[in-house]
């Protein structure tokens, strides 16, 4: 296990990314291992993220992973063979304490974010614990969110749009403003901020188009860290297929948020 301090240095930058959910064994250790790559030969902390199970799928029907424990196999499989710490989403307070003997950040799902029995589960386990702000929150609302989670010894945020009428996030970047007041760790969700929630009726739709944008964006408002969904070819995802980032294409991408996010951190020093 990584030690929680280690995950992500003070000060500096850090890319959480991976498939939206766990599709393969082989997927797994093939984009945890191209990241770590393309993440080492820029200086730039990495955590790889996939999703044994997603539990708040659109539809019944929709694919949601393996499951926990075949989940956890493949995640540790990723693990051994990038060299990398991982993250990974936790739905019920009896998952906690299971998934944490592989994941070395354990994450609340948007739409749990106010959960108080999972915030406390997960905080409990002793890994550090990244909190997905939920689409119906202002960005002050945070701070209850984060008092439940006082005894992890590190908490992320992460931002990830908020809902705009029907179907659609908008994101605000003076949120970034604000949530500082409360915590040093933000990230920036980009692939989530693209999406249109139940925008294909019996599943999310989005437009990776605006990735990019978002993600350079996030730099010069203030975000040190960057979140992406990431898959080989993602018009065959199984999930979020209009809003994962494809993984050749990381590259460009990672060097124009670090190029916005230097040029901010220049001229907040001039």
């Amino acid at each position: 296990m990584y030690a929680p301090a280690s995950l992500w240095p003070p000060g500096g930058p850090l890319l959480v990314a991976g498939p939206c959910a766990l599709e393969s064994e082989a997927m797994a250790v093939r984009v945890a291992s191209e990241l770590a790559a393309q993440c080492a030969s820029r200086n730039l902390p990495f955590v790889f993220k996939a999703s044994f199970d997603k539990a708040n799928r659109t539809a019944g029907s929709s694919y949601r992973g393996p499951g926990l424990d075949e989940g956890l196999r493949w995640l540790d499989a990723a693990r051994g063979a990038a060299d990398v710490p991982i993250l990974t989403d936790v739905h019920l307070p009896s998952q906690c304490a299971i998934a944490a003997e592989v994941a070395d950040v354990l994450q609340i799902p948007a739409f749990l974010s106010r959960q108080t029995d999972l915030l406390a589960a997960a905080a409990a386990t002793g890994r550090a614990v990244n909190l997905k702000k939920g689409q119906f929150l202002a960005p002050w609302q945070v701070k209850p969110a984060l008092t439940k989670l006082s005894a992890a010894p590190q908490v992320w945020v992460t931002e990830r749009g908020t809902s705009f009428g029907h179907g659609d996030l908008v994101v605000d970047f003076r949120s970034f403003v604000t949530m500082s007041e409360a915590t040093s760790r933000l990230i920036f969700d980009a692939s989530h901020s693209a999406q249109t929630p139940g925008g294909g009726g019996d599943r999310s739709a989005g437009d990776r188009r605006w990735i990019p944008v978002l993600s350079r964006a996030a730099a010069g408002a203030g975000y040190d860290g960057l979140y992406l969904e990431v898959h080989p070819d993602p018009a065959t995802a199984r999930s979020d297929r209009d809003t994962q980032w494809p993984l050749h294409e990381v590259g460009p991408l990672l060097d124009a948020f670090l190029a916005v996010r230097a040029a901010r951190l220049s001229t907040a020093s001039a």
